[in-house]
């Protein structure tokens, strides 16, 4: 978040006195006058009025002397600008809420010529201005400069860790269309071995800035879980397992300190660590960690639980894969995918009846490959399950397919 410091405009209000003396002002025609404000502190200085006295009217009513024409506001920039008749002036700059008996900082015997434009700037770093403050309006400029510095640098990390975040997306988003990436450059008559070890390259890359900016800018703010689970989800892309663990457990130890836990950030880092269990053969933690993560974040929890099932399906675990597709369909019954890997989890338990020779389903494989086609008809899986559900009663045996299912983001 962008932090400001507020200059205290009360720095120094110098009393109005009577010139001293006076000189020939130029006559006829206006001219124009333009400046920026610029605070002891070297910032902006927006807010207040610049205004513009005939020289000798500075005196005892010479308040009351002045137009509505020689008082233009500062803007939000800390810019002024306005048009007079040509003369000799003291140009007068009031800080909101400085009295018309005294101004924040002036310049005397300004001289405005007619068709021409003056820049006039209030520089109050300037050692003139300086010299006039007190001790303590010296010590609390210091103390301001300090704190306008730290939030400097406070701002000039915010803007890198925003910058590093919005190429982390894009990492990510180009990872994802690597294979269109691969075909691309590799061209339409390439190897699928070539293009998929293109596509493998392509994602390392990907995923190594990601992991690279993270490590970087967990550096930069130690103590923000955001950040660290970015770094996490890098490091399991790249396979860095041991690592992804580290930071997905120093996600959640931040955040659960942190004023404002956040679900969200919960679910993802505890389904990030039972991925890391699962693909360390660590399967009972696995499923505490999926568990975790399905009560941290219950509107997630069908997906966290069904892509767990995913991964034990790619690892092979069909024991695991058919108790994470259970929990998935007790959340959730009306997804298609669970039914699906509980399906192939069974199948790999089928039996061959050596009598008829027919495939032997195990108990309630059959059921869940039904249920998938009753929720999918359609679906990416359908044609497969169909063919399982009609080798089931020849006498050859079935084949089940190897392709893997598509975890969700």
């Amino acid at each position: 978040m962008k932090r400001t410091i507020s200059l205290w405009l009360g720095l120094l209000a110098f009393a109005l006195l009577p010139a001293l003396a006076q000189t020939p002002a130029p006559k006829g025609g206006t001219g124009k006058i333009h400046g920026h404000i610029t605070n002891p502190t070297g910032a902006t200085q927006s807010g207040g009025t610049v205004s513009l006295v005939g020289v000798g009217m500075t005196g005892p009513g010479g308040a009351a002397k002045m137009t509505d024409k020689g008082s233009f506001p500062v803007d939000a920039n800390g810019d002024y600008a306005g048009e007079v008749t040509s003369g000799a002036y003291d140009v007068l700059y009031r800080s909101p809420g400085t009295p018309m008996s005294q101004v924040t900082d002036k310049f005397e015997n300004i001289k405005i010529f007619s068709g021409q434009d003056v820049k006039q700037d209030f520089d109050m770093t300037r050692k003139e201005y300086l010299d006039t403050l007190t001790a303590d309006q010296k010590k609390q400029l210091e103390d301001l400069k300090k704190k306008n510095s730290e939030a400097m640098k406070s701002n000039e990390i915010v803007r890198v860790l925003n910058a590093d975040l919005k190429t982390s997306v894009q990492d990510l988003h180009d990872a994802d269309a690597a294979h269109a990436a691969a075909l691309e450059a590799l061209g339409a008559t390439a190897s699928k071995a070539d293009v998929d070890a293109k596509e493998a390259e392509i994602k390392t890359a990907k995923y190594t800035e990601i992991e690279s900016l993270m490590l970087k800018d967990t550096g930069l703010r130690p103590g923000e879980p955001g950040l660290w689970i970015q770094l996490a989800q890098a490091q399991a892309l790249l396979k860095k397992y041991d690592e992804a663990e580290t930071a997905y457990k120093k996600t959640l130890e931040l955040d659960a300190a942190s004023k404002k836990p956040r679900p969200d950030l919960q679910g993802m880092a505890n389904a990030g660590l039972g991925e890391v269990y699962a693909r360390n053969g660590k399967v009972p933690e696995a499923n505490a960690a999926y568990d975790l993560a399905a009560k941290a974040n219950p509107p997630m929890a069908a997906t966290y639980l069904k892509n767990e099932a995913v991964i034990f399906f790619n690892l092979g675990n069909g024991d695991a894969q058919v108790a994470a597709a259970d929990e998935a369909i007790k959340v959730d019954p009306t997804q298609p995918l669970p039914y699906y890997l509980k399906g192939q989890g069974l199948i790999q338990k089928a039996t061959i009846d050596p009598k008829t020779g027919k495939m032997i389903l195990p108990d309630g494989c059959a059921e869940s490959y039904q249920k998938y086609l009753d929720l999918a008809p359609t679906g990416l899986y359908a044609g497969e399950v169909k063919a399982i559900l009609t080798e089931a009663t020849q006498t050859h045996n079935t084949s089940v397919s190897n392709e893997s299912p598509k975890k969700k983001k």
